[in-house]
């Protein structure tokens, strides 16, 4: 675990100073205190990263999950009957990876997968554009289009222009520039400036720009626009804020009704995430998904029973994980362990980073999930990768993460659906005399009802008095309804004349009397 030390190290770093504000934003975005935030990013640090198989994940309260916590707090009648939900969701998780259910990522084309990044990179983006400039009343971790201070993502940039902070604006760009120059020019200077994470730095400058400046009447940064963690007065204080389940309301039909919520939307946004980051991951690794769902069941009981919101692999922290060079697990739980020591020790100095400057890091991380270099590489694929891709994009960008990439699934679906129905079979004339009606109808590998139509419209069109040579020996899956189409074809074919040759790898017979009980008699391994 320690092998790669040198790189998770500096990865860890970054990564703790993207999920600080998300863990608070989201909390906040959620209704729910902001130390539960906290917790679920270091329950998902710690725990979940040493349980985890994934070597670049990195888990922790999740923007998609917001709203169904807001909704299912003031539901369910207050925030301890809400962690009820969160056990129990995460039990169901356990019995979700006992079941073996993590295949269920494999099965989103790869083009939605790279829509689901890119649509996550350009929400980033836009997201962070008004904490860049020093505009915060929409909390971080809000992704959804429709914000929870009433306003929408293109409304809310147009606001941060009226109501620019010139210190918040000063330092982001500042920041900015320290971390463009950092990855751009001094990384590959020397060893020091690897070690020495670009946003580290960034964060170190923003916070003596806010003591030098705080009594400036022009540049001083309202505590409005700077972290804000919960500071404990002593450690009896720092206790009062962790809350328990009120196990009384576990038998409300309610309370299950969002544990299963959780468990699935948690379940799916997790392994949607695995495929995604594996695909990111420059050495290729391959999470066990099962275990994935192990891990964070045993993340959600754990955050539950202490007062966590839910958890879930992220895309954002993860991202940010590879990005700054992270190889090993022990980023993700040196991050956690990051976030629990910062928040005991030192939550006076983290109230002192401008948001504008973990926004100038969240920038970058942005762009690199949505370089403008791989809309020209998906439309170069053809309509059938580019059109899941962008509308997986524009689904992100105007409603959420989970509604996106269902949109891009669905038109996945269809594009199959249309390529299954035009390559279902093989038709041409045979014979030179292309006009003698002699026709040859070769099947494909595997024929299933998607196929219905394709070959119904072909067997109406043959004309009378033709020879239909129908070849079946490269299949091995013939699907019951294709069987009936050609059964009630040959007693058409016996009125307009058209004689029926069928070719299998068992012989060759002409006009069979019967289809089905001809398809029954084939050997199972090479018919169905």
């Amino acid at each position: 675990m320690f092998k790669y030390i040198k790189n998770d190290l500096p990865a860890s770093i970054v990564v703790f100073f993207v999920a600080l504000p998300l863990c608070l934003g989201i909390a906040l975005a959620s209704g729910a205190p902001l130390f539960s935030g906290l917790i679920a990013g270091i329950i998902g640090g710690i725990v979940v990263g040493s349980l985890s198989g994934s070597k670049i994940g990195v888990s922790g309260p999740a923007a998609g999950l917001a709203a169904i916590v807001l909704t299912a707090i003031g539901t369910l009648g207050g925030y301890e009957n809400f962690l009820v939900a969160v056990v129990l969701g995460g039990i169901i998780q356990l019995i979700f990876g006992l079941l073996r259910l993590g295949i269920i990522g494999y099965y989103f084309p790869s083009s939605v997968i790279k829509g689901m990044l890119t649509g996550i990179g350009i929400i980033i983006i836009l997201k962070q554009i008004p904490h860049f400039f020093g505009y915060d009343p929409d909390p971080e971790g809000d992704f959804a289009f429709f914000q929870v201070d009433g306003e929408n993502t293109f409304s809310e940039i147009l606001n941060s222009i009226n109501h620019i902070t010139p210190g918040s604006l000063l330092i982001g760009v500042i920041g900015l520039g320290i971390l463009l120059l950092w990855s751009n020019v001094l990384s590959k200077k020397g060893k020091i400036f690897q070690l020495i994470q670009g946003p580290l730095v960034a964060v170190v400058v923003g916070i003596i720009f806010y003591v030098l400046t705080k009594d400036s009447s022009s540049m001083a940064i309202q505590s409005s626009h700077l972290v804000s963690v919960p500071v404990p007065e002593d450690f009896s204080s720092f206790l009062g804020q962790f809350s328990f389940p009120n196990f009384s309301v576990i038998t409300n039909p309610e309370i299950w009704v969002v544990a299963f919520t959780i468990a699935l939307v948690a379940s799916l946004e997790t392994l949607l995430c695995v495929e995604a980051t594996d695909k990111l991951d420059p050495y290729k690794n391959v999470t066990p998904t099962n275990r994935e769902l192990l891990a964070q069941g045993t993340g959600n009981i754990l955050s539950g029973m202490i007062g966590g919101l839910p958890i879930t692999q992220v895309i954002v922290r993860s991202s940010a994980n590879i990005q700054s060079g992270g190889r090993s697990k022990m980023s993700a739980i040196i991050h956690g362990f990051f976030l629990l020591i910062s928040v005991i020790l030192i939550p006076k100095l983290l109230n002192m980073i401008p948001l504008s400057v973990l926004a100038a890091i969240l920038l970058i991380v942005g762009y690199k999930l949505a370089k403008p270099a791989l809309f020209k590489t998906m439309y170069n694929l053809g309509w059938k990768q580019f059109l899941p891709f962008i509308v997986t994009v524009t689904g992100i960008v105007f409603t959420d993460l989970l509604k996106g990439i269902g949109l891009g699934l669905a038109v996945g679906i269809v594009v199959i659906l249309i390529k299954s129905y035009q390559n279902s079979h093989f038709l041409h004339k045979e014979g030179e005399d292309v006009d003698d009606g002699k026709i040859k109808m070769t099947l494909a590998e595997e024929v299933t009802f998607f196929n219905k139509g394709a070959i119904l419209k072909e067997l109406d069109r043959l004309p009378e008095d033709s020879y239909l040579e129908l070849d079946v020996r490269k299949t091995r899956y013939l699907d019951n309804d294709i069987i009936e189409i050609l059964e009630d074809f040959s007693i058409k074919a016996k009125e307009r004349n058209i004689n029926i040759k069928l070719i299998s790898e068992r012989g060759t017979i002409e006009n069979p009397e019967s289809f089905i009980e001809f398809f029954k008699l084939k050997p199972k391994t090479q018919l169905n």
